[in-house]
Order: C-alpha cells, then sequence, then structure tokens
C-alpha cells in the first residue's frame, strides 16, 4: 500500500493581525487546531504552517504614494503611509510570533518584500520564505532571499512563463529547494479565472519542483480541487473574524472556514489511495449482502433440467454469477429448489 500523501498547509496570515501581536497569536492558534471528523471519529492534522509578511517601508512605496491621504474604512493611518506603518510588526515581534507558531507544533514562513528585510535573520530562520507574486520580476530581491538558502516559494499570480523562467534561472544558481504555487492575483479570484488546468502544465514542465496552489477564491472548494489534482501545498489566507476592520479579512477564512478547508483536504488525502482497481476489504461484507446471484424463476423439483428460463438474477450475492450461467444449463438438480431461491451448488448433480 502506497503512503498516504500529506499536503503542506499554509494559513496566511498577511496583516490580518491588523498590527496586534495578541491576534496574531489566535490566528496561529487557528492554524495550529487539530481537525476531527465525527462520522468515522477521525483525528485530522491540522495546518502544518502559518505564514507572516515583513516590509520595509523605506523601499515599499513611492514618495507621492506614502502622503496620499487614505479615508479608506480599512484605514489605519491619516495616509497610506501611515496606515502601512501601522500595520507592521518589528523584527522581535516576528521573533516573537516564531517562538509562539513553533511552540504550537507549526512551521513558518516569511515572505520578504525587500532585501533589507532579512534582518530579521538576525533573529531566526524561518523553515520556508516566500516571494509574494508582485515581487517575482524583483530579481535582485530574489537574488538576496536565494543567498539565505532557506527554501523558497514562488507565487505566479501575476506572472507568465517568461516571468517564472527568470526567476527560477536566479534563484537556482544557488539552490533547488523551490517550490511553484499556481495563483490569479485577483482578490477575489472569480470562477472562470481560477484555471486549475495550470497545475497539470507546471506538474508535466516543472517537475524538478514542488507544484501547489495560492488560493484567492471564495469558499474551500477550489483549493480541495487543487489537492485532487496533484497540488502539495495549498496556501489561503485566514483570520479569528473575518468582519475585522482590513482588507483582506473578508476574503479569509474564518474559523469554520478553516476547520472545513483543512477536514477536507485531509479527507481527499485519504481518498487519493493507489492508482489501481480492486476491491477494498470493507466492501465484501456488502457485496455480499447486495450482489445479484443466479436463483430460480420456478419450483425446480429434484431431476429437473434447468434452462436459461429458468434463471434469474436476486441477492444476496452467495451463489453463481451472470457469468457462470453456462455451467448450469443442461445440469439437474439433485433437490427442489423454491421458487425465488438462490441456487447453490450442493443443490445440483
Amino acid at each position: 500500500m502506497n503512503k498516504q500523501p500529506h499536503t503542506y498547509i499554509i494559513g496566511e496570515i498577511g496583516q490580518n493581525h491588523n498590527g496586534s501581536l495578541e491576534i496574531a497569536k489566535q490566528i496561529i492558534d487557528l492554524a495550529a487546531n487539530p481537525v476531527k471528523e465525527q462520522l468515522f471519529d477521525l483525528p485530522l492534522k491540522g495546518m502544518d504552517a502559518v505564514k507572516l509578511t515583513k516590509r520595509d517601508l523605506k523601499y515599499e512605496l513611492s514618495a507621492s504614494e506614502m502622503r496620499r491621504p487614505y479615508k479608506s474604512i480599512n484605514s489605519f493611518g491619516r495616509t497610506y503611509g501611515e496606515h502601512r506603518a501601522a500595520l507592521e510588526l518589528s523584527d522581535e515581534e516576528h521573533f516573537q510570533l516564531y517562538k509562539y507558531a513553533k511552540g504550537k507544533g507549526l512551521d513558518f514562513v516569511e515572505t520578504f518584500c525587500a532585501p533589507s528585510c532579512l534582518s530579521v535573520l538576525k533573529h531566526f530562520e524561518p523553515d520556508r520564505l516566500k516571494v509574494a507574486s508582485r515581487d517575482l520580476t524583483n530579481l535582485p530581491l530574489l537574488k538576496a532571499m536565494s543567498e539565505t538558502k532557506i527554501p523558497i516559494i514562488l507565487s505566479t499570480g501575476m506572472s507568465g512563463k517568461g516571468e517564472l523562467d527568470d526567476a527560477l534561472s536566479v534563484i537556482s544558481r544557488i539552490h533547488n529547494h523551490i517550490s511553484i504555487l499556481h495563483c490569479v492575483s485577483e482578490y477575489p479570484t472569480h470562477p472562470r479565472h481560477v484555471n486549475l488546468n495550470t497545475l497539470d502544465y507546471l506538474l508535466k514542465n516543472y517537475k524538478e519542483y514542488t507544484i501547489g496552489y495560492s488560493d484567492h477564491t471564495i469558499g474551500i472548494s477550489v483549493p480541495v480541487a487543487a489537492v485532487a489534482k496533484g497540488a502539495k501545498i495549498i496556501e489561503k489566507h485566514i483570520t479569528i473574524d473575518r468582519s475585522l476592520k482590513g482588507t483582506d479579512q473578508k476574503g479569509s477564512l474564518g474559523k469554520d472556514g478553516v476547520r472545513r478547508m483543512v477536514r477536507d483536504i485531509r479527507l481527499m488525502e485519504m481518498a487519493l489511495g493507489t492508482k489501481d482497481i480492486f476491491i477494498e476489504p470493507e466492501v465484501h461484507e456488502v457485496k455480499t449482502k447486495l450482489e445479484r446471484s443466479l436463483a430460480s424463476t420456478r419450483e425446480l423439483n429434484e431431476g429437473d433440467v434447468i434452462f436459461e428460463e429458468d434463471l434469474q438474477l436476486l441477492s444476496p450475492g452467495t451463489g453463481f454469477k451472470w457469468r457462470d450461467k453456462n455451467r448450469l444449463i443442461g445440469r439437474r438438480v439433485q433437490k427442489m429448489i423454491p421458487k425465488n431461491e438462490i441456487i447453490l451448488p450442493e443443490d445440483l448433480i
């Protein structure tokens, strides 16, 4: 029996923490929660990792964009620069959350948005680094991240084959610990734009890398389907409360959504099985009860010869099958067989 596959599920916190360590810890708790499938009493592993994003605002936006008034209901400051600054956690706070996640048994993934963000590495080493879709063409950043030799995840949400190949060329000069996530950077992503068949393309043409899917759709069906198509990594935004202030909150999974997605992915892993056709041992009892066997259409008396018109198919499946009918036709009956009864080997001469 093949080993059951395991999907690496990343709960993307991003900036759903709203600048609060306490909220960030509650989201980490959510990701770490084990899940149970009630009907079969199956304990299921929760998420495998959480991901945070680190920005350096000195290398993030133009001066005019930093000064731009920001009057959105999701604003945390008078200007867009003040808003972004309010959502940033310090290197030390990232370290605290790293230790908290590790204490919960989770991996810790970091998205760095500038080479200067690698200052976090003075405090700890993330398990993986994530390149945001917008930075797949930021080749200086990719070079700096690859030089850490920490495994890297690329997201293709804003890129085609040329941009992806350029990114791979930069990183693979240093190492090949690379994962590629199919992604569509539309928030939320319209179902017609998901194009999950891109996974087939990536699995065929980039088979030396781990292939996964970063999801921005509403609901959980698409990431579960991605696992069925072969995705080994799933990334999804998560939050403790979708009504919280913030542009990503409403498009994230809340507590019940996280539970249902993790449950369905873990059940999908079990369901994939092996590339073969066979009868599961647990099916034999049902097969015996429900499958049909050759039975009499009339009362057959001792010495009667069986003809095809004497045969029909009835349950249970304890006797001869239709493919065996020529073994019965022309045979004589050894003892009386009532009408509508299964014909057994001991009934025949």
